[in-house]
This record gives C-alpha cells, sequence and structure tokens, in this order.
C-alpha cells in the first residue's frame, strides 16, 4: 500500500489517539512488560557509569532540582533531567533491548519519559504499557522508513526516531487529541538527533538521554498549544526525506493495530552491540568444543551482514567503552574468559595484553548475503588446519529468545553486580509483571532506589 504523504504523520498520530487499552492484544501487553523489566535492568547497571556521574553534575550546576527518581540512585531531579539520566543509564552499556531490524534500542528513550511523568501527574499501570508500546511501535515503524539507509548514512538511529516515540507516548498519557500529537511530532522533529560517530565515547548517551528528554519536552509543549507543521515527518523538509532516502511511507501505516513491531523486539545477553551476539556464540560454541590453544591461531576470519563491520571492525580500540562495538574485542574476550559480562568491556580487559595479541589476528568479510543475527567464524591455525563454525540465529534473538526467568536472572545479576544497595529487586520484578493492576505505575521507581545510604 502506498500512502498519501500528506497523511502519514495525521494516521500515526490519529492510531495513538484512539488506541484502547482493551483493543491490545495480550502478547503486546506482555511484550512491553518485557521490555520495561530489561530497560530496569539495564539503568541499574549503567546508573553510575561516569557518562551519567558527569551528566548529572553538569545538570545539577544550572539547579536541576526536583522529586523525580533516578534508578539505582538517591538524588532526585526535574523529570525532564530524570528522563534524560536514566535514559543515558539504560543505554550506555549496549545491554538492552534491539529492534532487530532497524538495531533500535526502543524503550531507552520511550520507557523513562513515561517514569518521569508518571511522578508529575498520576499515571496508572495500564496507562503506562499501553503508552510503552506505542512508543516503541512509532519509534520501530518511522525506523522501518528510513533502514537501513538512514543507520548507514551515520544517523545514531535510537537517538534520531526515539525522540518520536517519547513524544507519542508522553502524549498519550497526558490525553493529547491527534491534533495536538502531530504537534508533538514536529516539536519532536526540532530535536531529531544523534550520530554513530559517538559510539564508543560518553558523547552516544547524549543522544539517546535527549531523545527521552526531548520526547517529553515536545509532548509538553504540545499539550500546552506549541504547535508544529502538519507533516512533521513526511514533509518536503521534514525528518524522512531530510534525513532518509526515499522512504517508504507504507511501513508507518500499514497494518497499524494489527501488527505490532514491539513483537520484534528482542533482548541481548550479551553488554555489547547486536551485530556482535552471533560472533560471541560462535565463539564459546569453539570454546566449548576445545579450540587448539591460542597460540597456535593464526587468523580468524568473520564472514557477516556488512553492517557487522561497517559497525565493529575497530582493531585498534583502547576504551571499554569502545570495545563494545569491536569485533576484534569480542572475539579476543571470549576465546580467552568464556561468557563475557559487563567485565569485559573494561578499560582493563581491553589492554590486557593476551587480548590485545589474540584480536591482532581477527579479520571481517563482507556476506552480501548473511543476516544481522548470524555469522560463519573460520579459525585457521599455524599447522594449516581450520576450525569453522556457523551461527544462524544469536542467542536472545526470536529463534532463540530469552525466556521471562532468564530476563529475570539478567537483572537480579546486573543489579547486585552494579547496584547491591538496591535490594527489592524481587519486589521490582513482580511489580512490573503485574503492572496492570497498579493504579499508580510511579510506585514502581519505589523499589528502584537504594536501600541504604
Amino acid at each position: 500500500m502506498v500512502v498519501d504523504s500528506e497523511t502519514v504523520s495525521q494516521a500515526l498520530a490519529g492510531f495513538v489517539a484512539a488506541s484502547r487499552w482493551e483493543d491490545m492484544p495480550e502478547r503486546v501487553k506482555h511484550e512491553a512488560k518485557r521490555s520495561l523489566l530489561n530497560c530496569f535492568a539495564t539503568a541499574f547497571a549503567g546508573c553510575r557509569d561516569d557518562a551519567v556521574e558527569i551528566s548529572l553534575a553538569s545538570f545539577g550546576s544550572f539547579g536541576a532540582a526536583g522529586q523525580a527518581s533516578l534508578i539505582g540512585r538517591s538524588e532526585r531531579v526535574d523529570p525532564l533531567t530524570a528522563a534524560f539520566l536514566n535514559a543515558a543509564a539504560a543505554n550506555v552499556h549496549d545491554f538492552d533491548d534491539t529492534h532487530l531490524r532497524t538495531v533500535i534500542h526502543p524503550a531507552a528513550p520511550v520507557a523513562p519519559a513515561l517514569l518521569a511523568l508518571s511522578e508529575k501527574r498520576l499515571v496508572s499501570g495500564p496507562a503506562l504499557i499501553q503508552a510503552l508500546a506505542l512508543g516503541i511501535e512509532v519509534t520501530c515503524r518511522i525506523g522501518n522508513a528510513i533502514s537501513p539507509g538512514h543507520y548507514a548514512r551515520g544517523w545514531h538511529i535510537t537517538s534520531t526516531c526515539g525522540v518520536f516515540g517519547a513524544a507519542l507516548a508522553a502524549g498519550k498519557v497526558l490525553g493529547l487529541d491527534a491534533r495536538r500529537l502531530v504537534w508533538a511530532l514536529g516539536n519532536a522533529s526540532a530535536q531529531a538527533s544523534g550520530l554513530v560517530e559517538t559510539l564508543g565515547f560518553m558523547a552516544k548517551s547524549v543522544g539517546v538521554g535527549g531523545a527521552a528528554r526531548g520526547g517529553l519536552l515536545a509532548a509538553d509543549l504540545a499539550a500546552r498549544g506549541h504547535d508544529g507543521p502538519a507533516a512533521p515527518l513526511e514533509g518536503t523538509r521534514g525528518f524522512l526525506n531530510v534525513t532518509g532516502e526515499a522512504p517508504a511511507l507504507d511501513e508507518i501505516t500499514e497494518g497499524l493495530g494489527t501488527r505490532w513491531e514491539v513483537l520484534s523486539n528482542i533482548h541481548k545477553p550479551y553488554p555489547c552491540g547486536i551485530v556482535l551476539n552471533a560472533v560471541i556464540d560462535a565463539c564459546l560454541e569453539l570454546r566449548g568444543k576445545g579450540l587448539a590453544p591460542i597460540k597456535a591461531v593464526d587468523t580468524i576470519t568473520l564472514h557477516g551482514h556488512p553492517l557487522l563491520r561497517q559497525r565493529a571492525d575497530r582493531p585498534d580500540v583502547a576504551t571499554g567503552r569502545e570495545s563494545q562495538v569491536s569485533a576484534q574485542h569480542a572475539v579476543a574476550i571470549t576465546l580467552l574468559r568464556g561468557k563475557p559480562g559487563l567485565a569485559a568491556f573494561t578499560d582493563a580487559a581491553v589492554n590486557d595484553p593476551a587480548t590485545l595479541a589474540l584480536r591482532e589476528t581477527v579479520r571481517l568479510v563482507d556476506d552480501p548475503d548473511g543476516a544481522v543475527p548470524g555469522v560463519r567464524v573460520v579459525v585457521a591455525l599455524k599447522d594449516g588446519s581450520e576450525h569453522e563454525l556457523i551461527i544462524d540465529h544469536a542467542r536472545g534473538t526470536d529463534e532463540r529468545p530469552l525466556t521471562d526467568g532468564e530476563l529475570e536472572e539478567k537483572f537480579r545479576a546486573l543489579v547486585a553486580e552494579k547496584s547491591p544497595a538496591c535490594g527489592e529487586a524481587d519486589k521490582l520484578i513482580d511489580a512490573i509483571w503485574n503492572l496492570d493492576g497498579r493504579e499508580d505505575a510511579s510506585t514502581l521507581l519505589h523499589f528502584a532506589r537504594p536501600t541504604t545510604p
């Protein structure tokens, strides 16, 4: 179906405005809860990262005081700052959810905006779940329309598209009609930003945090009468045409309410770029099969989707933050240490002599027919023999998803490792699974604060 270019923004806004909790499929509601649970988990993990500490200090220097909560921290800030910082924390370790087709991490910009809003006004549990599912839907559908060219060109798609999802999600909670939701899209379009060049640096968090903050601001402005263009997405100089090439407008409007993008949202078992998950799976299998001593390795060649090379061919990374998007490091650290957790992507791990030596053997080759969640790894030994392993579907993807129980294990492990003072992990897990029975969604944040100073 080809959509009239003058109706896309209105159609999307109209769908969000008309959406009813009763009409939302139960599976969609459950997947939204899974995304929220994973978002809290990764925010606990990242809440004291240097990028968050510096951002908090910066906002504080401008007098950003208030009563909104920060996940895993005792400080209180204003809602806009809370949205920014919680989004940055959720995404900083690259351990958050991923919409595989677009490589968007949709919960990070959307959920924190809603959580911040829930402390500003009463938001019921069902209203938050519904708005989160709608925000993920908006984010990913806009991403579908401009993928893969948008990301390949260098736009950080989580940030650029996430601000729209956050805006309409917040607008839904605020009760905006379709006209004002289009204004919210316009206000968001003026803030849509983020560059792939920032990946591996603290600057990435400015884009993701800014998307959550900007979306909340965009909706609040629209609620107060701050108008915008009639076609902020598809206009001649709108977001889609400026940042994409020949955008597929029907990807935004076709099947609204019947095809849900949150059902294509996956959750990671490893804290790094999604293109590396299959690589790590392969290396874990090779290690488990008793690969020859590392000193016997001559070359390790990764045959994968071009996105693997474009985003992760980084042989010379020097920091843990950069290593989250380095195929060379992922291979070396996994073969040397086994399943990688947060400690595998630190400055110390990156600069370990054994890691440095092994990553020099890694080469990347494009496979035009390869899928993003797959890889073929060929290990050539110095004696001329080879080991080959093919991963068609990485752990965590639709074919091999993390179960609810595994998401809970991930949650508990990250809280224990990075936020041990927060002793309410099980209560928060239970509250999220039963959120549709809560009258006040902000009670989730009561369990996310430290229980000890």
